[in-house]
């Protein structure tokens, strides 16, 4: 799962942004349709950025995943540096969350899918990947194998604007 951090604030640091009020309802949203969903990540590599902790805070309320690992590759914000994380989720791991920011974000859902998941949600992702948004993936091969168009776009969903 791919997660965009919910709204945030403006700030005079990029870092310690933190989440509105809307960002935080909508990040709570997130956790209750990962919830329902049955989504449930054993891995979670979040941002260092206060507002993709404060998403995954709000989010993971509902759910009894794993502590998040903060990595700063996340915040460096690149195709190339969520790769490579992504790349080093152990073997035994099924479900990985990753929570940070466009563009990278938007663009790995992008790369990463292989055209042969879901229409509606291939359209969502082409029409912009806004704040509170998470793309649901299906990857056939491990983690240290992820590359451009190996994954099934399953769903894509927005709790926020």
């Amino acid at each position: 799962m791919l997660v965009r951090h919910a709204k945030a604030a403006d700030g005079p640091v990029d870092a310690d942004r933190p989440l509105t009020e809307q960002g935080a309802r909508h990040a709570a949203a997130i956790g209750t349709w990962l919830e329902q969903a049955g989504f449930v990540p054993d891995r979670l590599l979040v941002s260092p950025a206060r507002r993709a902790v404060q998403t995954w805070e709000a989010a993971g309320r509902l759910l009894q995943g794993p502590r998040p690992i903060v990595d700063p590759r996340i915040y460096d914000n690149t195709v190339e540096a969520l790769l490579a994380a992504i790349g080093e989720t152990p073997e035994d791991v099924r479900t990985l969350a990753v929570v940070g920011h466009n563009p990278s974000i938007g663009e790995l859902t992008a790369v990463l899918d292989n055209g042969q998941g879901n229409p509606a949600a291939r359209r969502d992702v082409e029409a912009g990947f806004p704040t509170g948004g998470v793309a649901v993936f299906t990857l056939p091969t491990p983690f240290a194998a992820i590359a451009p168009g190996v994954a099934r776009l399953d769903d894509v969903t927005v709790r926020g604007d």
